[in-house]
């Protein structure tokens, strides 16, 4: 069974006050913290972002986990020297208000040493992939993803589950692809999804935001969530990083 999905009521926002924070709101709560707008970003966001993906394919780490994935990522560490475009969308307080409206908590970006706080990540290679997983967040507050579409010449589709976790309601099941433009905001511990995999001469390129309620992470926790960005997404040299700080820009 499909979930219900919305375009946006403006074709093109010029910006996401345009969009009703309050209509989306009631979507996403009925959605178990599940939103899916099909026309989300800016054309000119969109746009600025676009032009330096082909600047960053040398900077995509690849990696491969037998039965569970295999791809490119590219961390913030390396987007605040390459793509400057990406930390101001992700710091934009326009944008914040905006996802903040829809979930009713108060976010916080993720602190200045976590390599997922935004990221790329590169289906370029014919059955490249990520298995059924949840954001989980390993911070003492929620973490909340946002999934933007920039690139998407493939037939891989986000499939997810809703409800998954309930014990009162049923389980939805819902596929989608993420076209250019188009936005995907969820509760990473509630939304059981996974990418299937690309076709051959294919190419799917998305970009991930991640927020928190409370950025404090106990010591074994956070060796953790490093030793799985290392392995998983970015290498060593991206995943671990001294403490430099939490404030929003």
């Amino acid at each position: 069974m499909n979930t219900q999905t919305y375009a946006s009521e403006i074709e093109n926002p010029a910006t996401y006050s345009d969009l009703n924070s309050s209509h989306y709101a009631d979507s996403y709560a009925q959605q178990d913290e599940f939103l899916f707008i099909s026309k989300f970003l800016p054309p000119t966001v969109l746009n600025a972002i676009k032009t330096r993906l082909p600047g960053l394919r040398e900077s995509v780490h690849r990696n491969f986990i037998p039965r569970h994935k295999k791809g490119g990522s590219i961390s913030r560490h390396t987007l605040d020297k390459l793509a400057p475009e990406i930390a101001a969308l992700y710091n934009d307080p326009a944008l914040i208000k905006w996802l903040e409206a829809v979930c009713g908590k108060q976010l916080q970006p993720s602190p200045q040493d976590d390599p997922h706080a935004y990221a790329l990540y590169y289906y370029t290679e014919a059955g490249d992939h990520i298995g059924f997983n949840y954001d989980t967040s390993y911070y003492r507050g929620e973490r909340f993803t946002v999934l933007i579409g920039l690139v998407d010449d493939s037939s891989s589709r986000l499939e997810y589950q809703l409800h998954r976790r309930s014990r009162t309601q049923a389980t939805l099941s819902g596929s989608l692809a993420l076209e250019p433009g188009s936005m995907v905001f969820f509760n990473g511990d509630k939304l059981y999804h996974r990418v299937t995999p690309l076709g051959e001469n294919e190419e799917r390129i998305a970009l991930t935001l991640e927020y928190v309620t409370d950025p404090r992470m106990h010591p074994w926790h956070r060796f953790i969530s490093n030793m799985k960005d290392a392995i998983a997404y970015f290498g060593f040299d991206q995943a671990i990083r001294p403490k430099i700080g939490n404030t929003r820009q």
